[in-house]
């Protein structure tokens, strides 16, 4: 009965925070495509006030979880960053990237391919700076974060990941880390592979959907590797904590002084 109640709980949550991204200024999203394989996928992409190409601007790839998949170019602006960036972001110094992973498809393969094909597009098309990449995702988008973190290891300056994970869910079991050898602890191989990457990890302690466990087993393998790496667990926080991590002070000052190591 608490499961279940935790569980009603959070989805009451999650909907009611929905509702207020229903009301999104869509206008402020400026709709973008590109074109992989011969097929066309539509993605959104937040201007910070003020740009110009009077000089180079970070650039935020902001991933979505599993429930704003689609090819509505709408879905994917309704939890996480972009209903953040819609209350605060008249001051956000970064331009942000949003795809959306087509139905039933994963960050991976070719969803992967398109959310860095709308990267590279915008960075071209809004003046990007190569030395200030930063990798955010929640969820689904969150194993997302990890997959490009570690198939693309020196593309970003810092990473931001939340209640994402990096072992097989239990009633998921396609979400997984891809690329693993058999013989190799996942999350030594993934804190050996991105190093020399800050990031940031976020969870819920009371998490019922991707359990917590997996997130505080990364922080080690990263701390161990004496990493630029933090972690903060939300106690009593179910899985929408996207919510507090997006609104904590110190994340964007933190990622935003953190440039692209260029030793490795």
């Amino acid at each position: 009965m608490k499961r279940m109640l935790a569980a009603l709980l959070v989805c009451l949550m999650v909907v009611g925070f929905s509702c207020r991204a229903a009301d999104i200024e869509i206008s402020r999203f400026i709709a973008r495509q590109v074109r992989i394989d011969g097929h066309s996928y539509a993605y959104r992409v937040f201007l910070p006030a003020g740009w110009d190409r009077k000089r180079s601007w970070p650039v935020v790839l902001f991933l979505h979880g599993s429930g704003e998949r689609g090819s509505d170019n709408r879905a994917s602006l309704s939890q996480g960053l972009p209903p953040w960036l819609q209350e605060h972001g008249a001051d956000f110094p970064a331009v942000v990237v949003i795809p959306q992973a087509p139905g039933d498809t994963l960050w991976h393969g070719t969803p992967e391919k398109m959310a860095l094909a709308a990267l590279q597009d915008s960075i071209a098309a809004y003046h990007g700076d190569r030395d200030r990449l930063y990798l955010t995702g929640l969820s689904m988008g969150g194993y997302g974060a990890w997959q490009i973190a570690a198939d693309h290891p020196r593309m970003f300056a810092a990473a931001a990941i939340i209640c994402g994970g990096v072992l097989a869910l239990s009633d998921e079991p396609e979400l997984h880390l891809y690329g693993v050898p058999a013989d190799k602890s996942p999350y030594a191989w993934l804190a050996q592979r991105i190093t020399p990457l800050p990031v940031w990890i976020f969870h819920g302690a009371a998490d019922e959907v991707v359990p917590p466990q997996g997130s505080r087993d990364m922080y080690a393998a990263l701390r161990a590797q004496g990493d630029d790496v933090r972690y903060t667990e939300f106690p009593g926080v179910n899985h929408g904590s996207w919510v507090p991590a997006y609104a904590t002070p110190e994340l964007w000052p933190w990622m935003f002084s953190r440039r692209r190591d260029h030793s490795r």
